[in-house]
């Protein structure tokens, strides 16, 4: 299917879709530039996109693949593809795993999660067997017992594994307590989430040979957003031009950003996608140009990750800063902020994963103790007047962090307050 024109594509959904109907009713007959169309209203977008009494969809669901968002709270969200649009996806970014560096003839591991209408699994292996270049597919993924996943690894003497962070630490935090290694490995391509240099520093001590990679950008909603781009820094990334237009919107007047260093939120508009249009869909994420030109931007994180504990806002990117400031060595290897209710008050918990010995804990506890407090003062405040519980730690090994049964992802905030 070739990229439509705006002007064609809005014709085409406000004739066929009710939602973007009644959402582009008062606009003119013509549109012809993006900053004339409302972002999406993820509300509403999601309560028109339902299995039954759908919406927002252009067609009747007769021919398509469907899948499920991996978010950990909320109702399902659904993702709908024809046969089509889905080999264009996966067509696309196969060619973005090469400019990512997978090259001719390399055997890669699959370790995305799939089932219960996940889709990174069979997204990751589509776009690898329409990849430009030839190469050797092993769809492990992430459930595998580790132990089967490591002597299959090594049966094949694989050069490329692609995950999620968390199975990629996972499968590092075993190798190392075995006392082995993969030098074979090459390439570790993460997706699915940040990654981070705490974990990067667990994954070199597995695959000392191995660089961290993006595998790319994409969500099932959104479609693609970003192509990997080589370097040191594995947050940049290029638009998929011209199959999709990325913008980076000013998060107070909505106003597209145009310089380059100035943080926004990532908003995406696909111009292939029909059954199931994307214009101007809200990521969910947050980034900034590094060069207009070339369509190049870092992405900075969730675009409202956090969690308020009693009236102290906490956002969970300065929480991780701030544990990673007093542990340079790299012995925490991940981080959950726990929120928790009893005795009528909210209260944190830190989970730290670590490997370290139990007399080595008590002092880097205390080391992130002091840190928080001093960079919270508005924390210890409310734990004074007796509003919350005071800040705890928890020290937990890697592979018993949290994370969700079916994309395999860090769960990063873990809010256990009755919410009923």
């Amino acid at each position: 299917m070739p990229v439509q024109s705006l002007a064609e594509l809005v014709r085409f959904v406000r004739r066929n879709s009710s939602f973007y109907a009644a959402l582009y009713s008062g606009l003119p007959d013509s549109v012809k530039e993006l900053t004339e169309l409302p972002v999406i209203p993820q509300t509403e977008f999601w309560q028109a996109n339902t299995p039954r009494g759908n919406t927002l969809l252009t067609g009747p669901l007769d021919e398509a693949a469907v899948f499920k968002s991996g978010g950990t709270t909320g109702a399902p969200k659904f993702s709908f593809y024809t046969r089509e649009e889905w080999r264009e996806f996966t067509t696309t970014f196969g060619a973005g795993l090469v400019e990512a560096g997978l090259q001719p003839g390399q055997r890669v591991a699959d370790l995305f999660y799939a089932g219960d209408l996940y889709a990174s699994f069979s997204f990751i292996l589509d776009a690898l067997h329409r990849a430009p270049v030839a190469n050797v597919r092993l769809p492990i993924g992430g459930a595998a017992p580790l132990a089967s996943t490591v002597e299959t690894l090594e049966q094949f003497d694989v050069e490329v594994i692609a995950g999620a962070p968390t199975t990629l630490c996972s499968l590092a935090e075993y190798l190392r307590a075995d006392s082995r290694q993969l030098p074979r490995v090459t390439t570790l391509f993460f997706g699915g989430e940040s990654i981070f240099n705490d974990q990067q520093r667990l994954l070199a001590t597995a695959f000392p040979n191995a660089r961290v990679a993006s595998v790319g950008y994409a969500a099932v909603d959104a479609g693609l957003v970003g192509a990997a781009v080589p370097g040191g820094d594995p947050r940049l990334h290029r638009a998929f031009t011209p199959h999709t237009v990325v913008e980076i919107l000013d998060e107070h007047s909505g106003v597209p950003i145009t310089r380059a260093g100035v943080p926004g939120r990532v908003v995406v508009t696909d111009l292939r996608r029909r059954l199931m249009p994307v214009l101007r869909y809200p990521v969910g994420d947050r980034a900034e140009w590094t060069c207009t030109t070339a369509g190049h931007f870092r992405i900075l994180g969730r675009a409202e990750e956090g969690v308020r504990v009693g009236a102290v806002a906490l956002h969970t990117q300065d929480v991780q800063d701030l544990v990673r400031s007093v542990d340079p060595a790299g012995r925490i290897t991940g981080l959950q902020l726990v929120v928790r209710r009893w005795e009528d008050r909210d209260g944190l918990m830190l989970r730290l994963g670590s490997d370290l010995r139990d007399e080595e804990l008590p002092e880097l506890t205390a080391a992130v103790d002091k840190a928080f407090r001093a960079a919270r003062p508005m924390y210890a405040a409310a734990v004074a007047a007796r509003h919350v519980h005071p800040m705890a730690v928890e020290w937990v090994r890697h592979a018993d962090l949290s994370v969700n049964t079916r994309s395999g992802k860090l769960i990063r905030v873990i809010d256990e307050r009755p919410h009923a």
